[in-house]
């Protein structure tokens, strides 16, 4: 058992891959720039040579994924919010990657806690700019005397608590399904961690994505609904 928690806290930690101006770089972020080289990579070749008429398979498929994606992502943020659907599909496919990339071999980013905290503090930044935008600097702080002037406190500690939530929801559930993949690797290494990592690995880690910019979209909601 001791070894099996020695493995566990050497994978959670995040080792320093190489260091530039006397700041060190770690895992997490190295595989970051893994991920965004794949989506950037994948959505280069995706959209070459496209055309308007006689398109070619690869483009209707990619279209296809396109609509899906965005009729997904628009449905939970609703039409004022259309124009932060790209940065949420965004977020989606980043996170959804970076969850399934331990199968290939690499510690997901998202084991991180740096790596969510960064996701989360983007994510309420744009909270509150689009609260800006829809009402204007004035109606944005007035926003936090709502529903009452007597829980403007509250509403101030909103902006903390939210990030929190995302940002430990989010790293919680990675690490949680890690430590379970491990002990089952102990107790039963043949054949059911091969099975518990079609959920863990793909379904759990899909499924964090979703509720990651599922809480984003609704907090993007609130702000901009009058």
């Amino acid at each position: 058992m001791s070894n099996l928690s020695s493995e566990i806290m050497e994978q959670m930690n995040t080792a320093t891959v190489f260091t530039v101006f006397g700041i060190e770089v770690d895992e997490g972020v190295v595989v970051s720039w893994i991920v965004m080289a794949v989506l950037i990579l994948f959505s280069f070749l995706m959209t070459r040579k496209l055309r308007v008429h006689d398109i070619s398979k690869r483009q209707a498929a990619i279209e296809f994924i396109v609509v899906k994606l965005e009729s997904f992502v628009g449905g939970m943020i609703g039409e004022r919010g259309r124009r932060y659907v790209p940065y949420l599909i965004t977020v989606l496919l980043y996170i959804g990657l970076s969850n399934i990339i331990g199968v290939f071999g690499f510690k997901p980013p998202t084991k991180d806690l740096n790596v969510t905290i960064a996701l989360a503090v983007m994510s309420i930044i744009l909270v509150q700019i689009a609260a800006v935008k829809e009402h204007g600097a004035k109606g944005w702080l007035k926003g936090f005397t709502k529903p009452v002037v007597l829980v403007t406190p509250f509403n101030i500690l909103d902006l903390i608590t939210r990030p929190l939530s995302l940002c430990m929801r989010l790293f919680g559930n990675v690490v949680g399904a890690f430590i379970i993949m491990e002990l089952l690797k102990c107790l039963v290494p043949v054949v059911v961690p091969s099975v518990f990592s079609i959920y863990f690995d793909f379904f759990d880690g899909l499924l964090q994505a979703y509720v990651f910019v599922f809480l984003t979209s609704i907090y993007i909601k609130e702000a901009i609904e009058d």
